[in-house]
């Protein structure tokens, strides 16, 4: 059968929104392919979007790590962490033709032998599989090892593809420490790739709740009207974990709560909570915006009392009795390291003048979970008795980011009976009940977003640099004044952050 005369398809129903979210011939080469982030997320996320039908039949994935295997030994792990986390049912069928373009390359980062021979292998696949020469590189590794990995990847010609082929690169968070080793890291990076040739992921922003911010506010007419400071009272953004450092004490002593997830997570919940509306739903007309609402954050006067850091301390959390943070193996007892934050900030413009966001993080907290609160005014009059409203608060747009993704509206409701009494209800939408289809993980839409070079989803350097500027100062002022203040596992945080909202007349909302 031949294709009809104008070239188009006759097969593709055009009501078939998948197709163009194909990737076309390419492959995937991932450093530091041993540890927990490749094992748990990034190899489940391949099979997954292979399951799919999302990627092409010759995708091939190549490992590049200290050990001593061959490509059997690798295919083996990959088939280990994808029958343990992948999402979708396993089909032997997919992953054989998956894993015939399994490659593993074993060697140090400073060794000039493992990079020729990743070359030879990257110009093999090219052969056997027809990958194009379009290969992404994912540095899976800390990020002291960016530079020597990147400047290995041009010294042996693999950082630029033959003819019209891409390369691109993906860094994991951190992007640096502070705005100085940000600038630094942009600046090596760039010298090798181009600036849309680089993704930073930020796996949040690879959540369908999060994309869903833009969806209820700009497709629809019936939020965006108060989304402004005439009908906002003020913005809580929280990410809470129930679950201590673990086995990261070597990461997390010195980065803290603050640099971990404020700085990049909590600041871009913000921004696109906070910003106007883009042009197109493209890179360039997001991170216009994302960077316009960046830039008029605002840090209060006084950071001692708009700014609180804690540390766990010994508790119990789900019924078992849990160390606290200066007790965990490897860190050091006089650690000043934050494993709690919350920093209250402004907006310096037309629509969010004088509203306060106030952003928080911290570990074994009272439960895991990551939400954006919109908390509305109360009504200027009420012809209702005090009495009649006692029980009720204010309304709400919460966004819940994880778990049991979705939204929920709080408002006050008359209650059955004879008196007129109001109280607090909600109306929920829940992700899982309202598609048949469930939410692909943030790491499946993410890899294919890089396949097909689109940036909408990947903060860029200048937001990175930007975000850095917000939390300098508060990082510096913390270093110089006091120590964290001790809180209970398995409660909400210290007691000063309590202080910090009741200065303001307000509370946290309890998740």
């Amino acid at each position: 059968m031949s294709l009809s005369t104008s070239g188009a398809n006759p097969l593709r129903d055009p009501r078939d929104r998948r197709l163009p979210r194909i990737a076309g011939p390419s492959g995937l080469v991932i450093f530091g392919v041993t540890g927990d982030l490749s094992r748990k997320k990034l190899m489940p996320a391949v099979y997954d979007l292979a399951n799919r039908g999302l990627l092409p039949p010759g995708f091939s994935l190549v490992g590049f790590a200290r050990r001593d295997w061959e490509n059997e030994d690798f295919a083996q792990v990959v088939h280990e962490a994808v029958k343990e986390h992948a999402r979708t049912p396993f089909r032997e069928e997919v992953w054989q033709q998956l894993a015939e373009g399994f490659r593993f390359v074993p060697g140090e980062f400073s060794d000039d032998e493992a990079f020729e021979k990743l070359r030879e292998t990257v110009d093999e696949l090219d052969k056997a599989r027809g990958t194009g020469g379009n290969f992404a590189f994912y540095l899976s590794v800390p990020p002291k090892f960016f530079p020597s990995v990147v400047q290995q990847l041009k010294k042996h010609g693999l950082s630029s593809g033959p003819g019209d082929s891409w390369r691109r690169a993906v860094i994991e968070k951190p992007f640096g420490h502070d705005l100085t080793s940000a600038q630094e890291l942009n600046q090596v990076v760039h010298e090798v790739f181009r600036p849309s040739d680089v993704f930073r992921i930020d796996h949040y922003l690879g959540k369908e709740t999060v994309q869903n911010i833009l969806a209820l506010r700009f497709a629809n007419t019936m939020f965006e009207p108060l989304w402004n400071r005439s009908y906002v009272d003020h913005v809580q953004i929280t990410m809470a974990e129930d679950i201590g450092i673990g086995g990261r004490a070597g990461y997390y002593d010195g980065i803290g709560a603050a640099r971990d997830v404020i700085q990049n997570h909590l600041l871009q919940l913000l921004a696109l909570t906070a910003m106007e509306e883009p042009s197109s739903f493209d890179a360039t007309a997001l991170v216009t915006e994302k960077l316009k609402a960046l830039k008029a954050v605002k840090l209060p006067r006084e950071l001692g009392k708009h700014t609180v850091r804690g540390q766990y301390a010994h508790g119990w959390q789900g019924g078992e009795e849990v160390l606290g943070y200066l007790e965990e193996e490897g860190i050091d007892p006089n650690s000043k390291t934050d494993t709690y934050a919350a920093i209250k900030l402004e907006i310096d413009n037309r629509r969010w003048a004088g509203v306060p966001f106030y952003l928080r993080a911290g570990k074994r907290l009272g439960r895991r979970v990551t939400e954006i609160a919109v908390v509305f005014q109360r009504a200027p009059h009420s012809p209702f008795d005090t009495t009649d409203t006692q029980e009720l608060g204010e309304n709400a747009l919460v966004i819940r980011v994880q778990p049991d993704e979705g939204i929920t509206i709080r408002f006050g409701s008359k209650v059955p009976g004879t008196s007129m009494e109001i109280r607090d209800v909600t109306m929920d939408f829940a992700y899982g009940e309202s598609f048949t289809e469930s939410s692909p993980e943030a790491y499946e839409r993410l890899l294919l977003d890089v396949l097909l070079g689109d940036a909408n989803l990947f903060p860029r350097h200048q937001e990175v640099e930007e975000s850095w500027r917000i939390l300098d100062p508060v990082e510096a002022y913390w270093d110089q004044h006091g120590k964290p203040e001790q809180y209970t596992a398995g409660t909400w945080g210290p007691k000063a952050a309590d202080e910090m909202l009741a200065r303001d007349g307000r509370s946290w909302r309890r998740p």
